[in-house]
C-alpha cells in the first residue's frame, strides 16, 4: 500500500504562510522540479518526506507589475505566462524558449527554478546579470535578497523555513539601455539540460563601456559571475583591443570550475564558456546601439 503524503491546498496566501511557520512543508508550485527529484522506480509513487503546500493557484504570486524602475515577476508565474507577457524582457523570454517542451513550460515556474538552484538552471544567469532581487514573504514580513546571495549551492537557497519566494525584481527598463544576450548550448534547443549557458549585458556611452556584466550557468556549484573582472572592462573604447579581451578571458578561466558528468566534460564546458565569453566581446551588433 501507498504511503499518504499530507498536503495542503489553501485559499490564501496569509493561509500558506500560517501553516510554513507551523510545519515544515515541501513547496509546490508547478512541480516538474519536486517530481523529478523525488521521484521513485517505474510505477512505484514519489517519496516526499514532507507534507506538500500547493502555491501555484494563489494569485499574489502570479502577478506581473511595474513599480516605478522595477519590474516585479510572481514567482508562480508559468513560462508560457511570462512568455505571452509584454513586460518581460525579451532575453528572458529567449532564455524561457529554451526551457524543456511546452507542457513543462505550462507547469513550471519562475520562482521554481531559482528555488531548484541547479547550476544548469536556464534562467539564472540572466537573472544574476540582471542584477535580480528577491522578495521572500513571511508571517513576520516581507524581507528583499540579492539572487546571488539567495542561491548558496546546488538545491540549497537561503530560505527559512516559514518563508516563500514571492516575486522576483529586476530593473525594466533595462534592455532600453543594454545590449542583452543569452546563449544555451546543450544537445538540443531545448527539452535538454544545458551543457553550458551564458548571458551577457553591455551598455555603451559614447563608444566606451559604461556597463558590462557576465554569468556562467553549468561550470561551478552556482551561477560564475566576478564583478571584479567585468571592472576590468569599464571605460574601455570599442572595439574592444585584443589584449583586453585576452585579459578578461583568462581571469574567468581561472574561476570556471566545471565537472565531468553525463552530459559533458569539465573540459569542453570550459572551452565552450571562454569561446562564448571571447564571442561575446567581440561581437559587432551591440557597438552602433
Amino acid at each position: 500500500m501507498a504511503e499518504k503524503i499530507t498536503a495542503y491546498r489553501f485559499d490564501q496566501l496569509d493561509e500558506t504562510l500560517s501553516q510554513l511557520n507551523k510545519e515544515d512543508c515541501a513547496i509546490m508550485a508547478g512541480g516538474t522540479d519536486v517530481m523529478v527529484f523525488h521521484k521513485s522506480r517505474r510505477g512505484v509513487p514519489p517519496k516526499i518526506p514532507k507534507p506538500i503546500v500547493f502555491i501555484d493557484h494563489l494569485p499574489e504570486l502570479k502577478q506581473v507589475y511595474q513599480n516605478h524602475q522595477d519590474l516585479h515577476i510572481g514567482a508562480c508565474c508559468t513560462y508560457s505566462e511570462l512568455l505571452e507577457n509584454p513586460l518581460i524582457p525579451q532575453a528572458l523570454k529567449n532564455a524561457i524558449q529554451t526551457i524543456a517542451a511546452p507542457a513543462i513550460r505550462n507547469r513550471g515556474t519562475l520562482g521554481g527554478n531559482i528555488c531548484n538552484a541547479s547550476p544548469a538552471g536556464d534562467t539564472l544567469p540572466l537573472l544574476y546579470v540582471y542584477n535580480a532581487k528577491l522578495l521572500l514573504r513571511s508571517i513576520n514580513g516581507d524581507r528583499i535578497v540579492e539572487i546571488s546571495d539567495f542561491i548558496q549551492g546546488p538545491r540549497r537557497v537561503g530560505r527559512f523555513q516559514n518563508e516563500i519566494l514571492a516575486e522576483i525584481i529586476l530593473p525594466s527598463n533595462l534592455e532600453k539601455e543594454a545590449y542583452v544576450v543569452f546563449e544555451k548550448v546543450g544537445n538540443r534547443n531545448a527539452d535538454a539540460i544545458a551543457k553550458v549557458t551564458f548571458a551577457g549585458l553591455i551598455r555603451i556611452k559614447d563608444t566606451r563601456i559604461e556597463d558590462v556584466r557576465f554569468a556562467f550557468g553549468a561550470v561551478g556549484p552556482t551561477m560564475v559571475r566576478s564583478i571584479e573582472n567585468e571592472k576590468k572592462l569599464l571605460g574601455k573604447t570599442l572595439p574592444l583591443k585584443a589584449a583586453d579581451i585576452n585579459q578578461v578571458v583568462a581571469a574567468f578561466d581561472k574561476i570556471i570550475t566545471p565537472i565531468d558528468d553525463q552530459r559533458s566534460t569539465a573540459a569542453y564546458r570550459k572551452m565552450v564558456a571562454l569561446n562564448l565569453l571571447r564571442y561575446f566581446l567581440s561581437r559587432k551588433q551591440y557597438q552602433s546601439d
